[in-house]
């Protein structure tokens, strides 16, 4: 809860993804679209 937070304050977006799919990270990072976004 206290990440959650932190990232709300600092207008910091969080990405929810399966870290169990291969290749989710790979493409988080390169910038593909993964997940959800949650923005605050």
């Amino acid at each position: 809860m206290t990440a959650f937070t932190l990232c709300a304050e600092n207008n910091m977006p969080i990405i929810v993804f399966d870290i169990n799919q291969p290749d989710n990270l790979r493409g988080i990072v390169l910038g593909e679209q993964v997940g959800t976004l949650v923005e605050g």
